[in-house]
């Protein structure tokens, strides 16, 4: 398995109180890791290790290493724009701009100097076709994206991470607000999309990390208690807590 993460004793602090502690753990490159574990066990503070987006947080301080792709991304020369645009990140609720279809898929390759209309043009039309949408908005690029069901604004903030041609897309929760069959369909989109990119998704649903991830880390006050490939983590795991938590003994 080719590494697309090492994460090697990662700790993190809010102020005094220490979030995560002594994380180790290895993120295969196009393989789908699921990140498990009750509320607030730091599955989301983790996730937003990966594109130090921990840095806009006051008071957090960090120590240990991330490597992506063997660079360290703690490391005080790391760009942290680039690393954002090679880390894609979809939240758990839909964020569109507030602006057309269009738009919202070609605002990062503006902001990065794309001015070429045709480019922009097989950007967007790329990027939607990549997030399962183009058939579905080809004829509205230019309406508000804000008119969008809940299912197809969430893939458009998809389409907005792949328009930056990234080697990573982080998902926090990305179907907790969403319905059963706009879920349906994020789930066979991650399928697809990880034949290009890594994928980290932070799931509450034990089914959906059983559907869509290959490997799994069950998280619990801030450790990882065990990872491994997802069928092990789900049938045979080899700590108790994991067991009682995937079995619904708590959490």
């Amino acid at each position: 398995m080719e590494t697309c993460f090492e994460v090697k004793d990662l700790n993190l602090y809010y102020g005094e109180n220490q979030a995560l502690k002594h994380l180790n753990l290895t993120i295969g490159r196009n393989r789908v890791m699921a990140l498990i574990g009750p509320s607030g066990c730091g599955k989301s503070t983790f996730l937003r290790c990966l594109n130090r987006m921990n840095d806009l947080i006051e008071n957090c301080r960090i120590t240990g290493e991330i490597h992506l792709l063997e660079q360290n991304i703690y490391d005080q020369k790391m760009n942290v724009v680039q690393l954002r645009t090679k880390v894609g990140m979809v939240f758990q609720k839909p964020n569109p701009f507030p602006m057309s279809i269009y738009d919202n898929i070609a605002y990062g390759p503006r902001c990065q100097g794309v001015k070429e209309k045709k480019l922009l043009n097989q950007i967007v039309e790329r990027s939607l076709k990549s997030a399962a949408l183009y058939e579905e908005v080809k004829d509205r690029l230019h309406d508000s994206a804000m008119a969008l069901s809940g299912g197809q604004q969430q893939r458009l903030c998809i389409a907005r991470a792949i328009a930056m041609e990234p080697e990573v897309i982080l998902m926090d929760e990305p179907t907790s607000a969403l319905d059963p069959i706009a879920t349906a369909k994020i789930e066979e989109l991650i399928e697809q999309l990880k034949k290009t990119y890594t994928i980290v998704i932070v799931t509450h649903s034990m089914q959906q990390a059983s559907r869509v991830s290959d490997d799994t880390a069950f998280f619990l006050l801030g450790e990882i208690v065990e990872t491994d490939k997802t069928l092990t983590i789900f049938s045979k795991p080899k700590d108790k807590r994991t067991e009682d938590y995937i079995s619904g003994r708590f959490g």
